[in-house]
This record gives structure tokens, sequence and C-alpha cells, in this order.
């Protein structure tokens, strides 16, 4: 009896271990899943918006561990009909959803999460700092073809223009063309295309988001104003667009909804907006509507 009971200690105790262990390895897997099974986020379109979004995403989810947002372009107008389909979770947009021909804006919800400044820009070889508002139509209209006709070299203009669809063309057409048709010319769908194209090119012009704008390039000023961040706050530089996140009503998730509190932290607002050269909401001081009337704040 006595060796009976020596064995059946031990016996005991391991059976123990291994119950408290298993215990322990359960709380821990269900730990991991609650992690992992956190709802995915997919923001795609505005490739304006594109720079700010991924680096905040990349800061979200190194302080929320286990969260995952993924961040594509595709231009205004795809982000907005991927996420009026529920195929998205957020459409990043230039533009009002109610801009947009083909969707319903009463079925999305509108998150105003910066505000972006967008400038004529050209080839260095073209010879022009400044503009008129209406020379600047002209160029974009076809009436002007060479340099030389607005004050700059003998060289011909050549127009890159933005493709249908992007929120940025609808944007810029908006301020300069006043419902004008542009002359027909190249298209791209992303700014950082534009970018390279223009600053390689002898003779170009087009037009990007500020954050965009580097030394390769000539920002083009209008009427004398300078495409700055103290002129758009006020509405001194008409060509500006706030960045909308959509989500589709009743189809946001926890993740997403933290997503934004998030864009709209000091943190980000204070720190990435300005770093990355966009305008923070706070700092404005006039507002705009989706029929494009500013009124004072």
């Amino acid at each position: 009896m006595k060796k009976s009971s020596l064995v059946s200690a031990p016996i005991l105790v391991a059976g123990l271990g291994l119950l408290l262990a298993g215990c322990g390895n359960s709380n821990a897997a269900k730990k991991t899943d609650n992690s992992q099974n956190q709802p995915k986020v997919t923001a795609v379109g505005s490739t304006a918006l594109q720079p700010l979004v991924e680096q905040a995403a990349s800061d979200f989810q190194s302080a929320n561990k286990g969260t995952n947002v993924s961040v594509q372009g595709g231009g205004s107008g795809t982000g907005l009909s991927q996420v009026a389909t529920g195929a998205v979770t957020i459409g990043n947009s230039d533009i009002f959803a109610e801009q947009q021909p083909g969707i319903k804006a009463s079925k999305l919800v509108d998150h105003k999460v910066a505000v972006v400044g967008m400038a004529p820009v050209v080839n260095k070889s073209a010879g022009v700092k400044n503009l008129s508002m209406a020379q600047l139509k002209g160029i974009f209209t076809g009436k002007y073809k060479n340099w030389k006709q607005v004050g700059g070299a003998n060289q011909k203009i050549t127009v890159v223009n933005r493709a249908q669809g992007s929120g940025t063309r609808a944007t810029f057409e908006g301020a300069v063309l006043e419902g004008a048709k542009a002359v027909k010319s190249q298209e791209q769908d992303s700014n950082g295309t534009v970018q390279k194209i223009v600053s390689s090119t002898p003779g170009t012009i087009s037009y990007l988001a500020f954050s965009y704008i580097n030394k390769k390039l000539q920002p083009v000023s209008i009427n004398n104003v300078k495409p700055e961040d103290s002129n758009v706050v006020n509405n001194k530089w008409k060509i500006w667009s706030y960045e909308h996140m959509y989500t589709l009503k009743g189809k946001s998730n926890k993740t997403a909804d933290k997503f934004f509190k998030y864009m709209l932290s000091d943190d980000v607002q204070n720190g990435l907006v300005q770093k990355l050269g966009y305008i923070s909401i706070h700092d404005m001081k006039v507002q705009k509507n989706a029929k494009n009337v500013v009124t004072d704040k």
C-alpha cells in the first residue's frame, strides 16, 4: 500500500501540471486568435492621399499589433465605386462622393482626414514661374501651344492630363477650366507617374498634389499667388480639396473605426500630415461643400 501511494503521488502531480499547461496553452491560443481575427481593412483610391494613408497605416499597425490595414491606389473614381459595392472597406477620394457620377452618396459615410493643395507644374525648360488663371485655362484648352505665347521659352507646350475618374483632375478642372473642355492629350492615372514625366520631358505641363512637388519640377504661381499651405487655408489659392475616406453605411468595422480616430489624432494631424505635405483639417479657415461653394468656418 505504501509503494502504491508513493507511485500515484508523482503521477497525480504530473497530470495536474499537464492540465495547467494545457489551460495555459489554450488561453494563449485564444489570445493569439483574437489578435489574428481582428477585421482586415482595405483602403483603395486616391493616389494623392495614398502616401499619407500608407504611412499612417504602417504606424497604426506598429502600435496595434495584429491589425491589418492594406492601402492601394487606383484613383478616386475607383475608390468610390469599390467602396459603394462593398468590395473594399475604405474608398479614398479627393472629391465628394456627390461629385462622382453613378455613386449614391447617401449610402456612404464621409471621413475627412486632410486637405490637399494642387498646383500646375512645368518642366524647368519652359521658363515660366507664374501664369494668370486665363493663361492657365488657355493652355489646358489648347488656345496656347508655345511657351513663348505666355512669356516663356520658344518651346512647344505638351499637356499631360490626368485620367478620367481622377479626383485630382476633377478638382483642377473645376477650379481652372470652369466647364470648358480640356485639350486632347496624353493621360496618366497617378501623381507619381506625372511627376516623373514632367521632370524629365522638356515643354511639359501638368498638375500635382503639393505632396508630390519636388526640386526637379517648377511649380507655377497663379495671378502671383504662390501654391503654399498658407494660401490654401484661407482660399487665396483656389485649387484644393478635402481628402476623404469613405465607408459604406453599416459596413465599417472596429479596426476601421479605430483607424479613423487615429487619422484625426494629434500625432497624425500635427505631425504626419504636415511632414508629408498635406494640410491639417484643423488649420482650415474656410470650408467647401460638394457644390464647390467656399464659406468661412
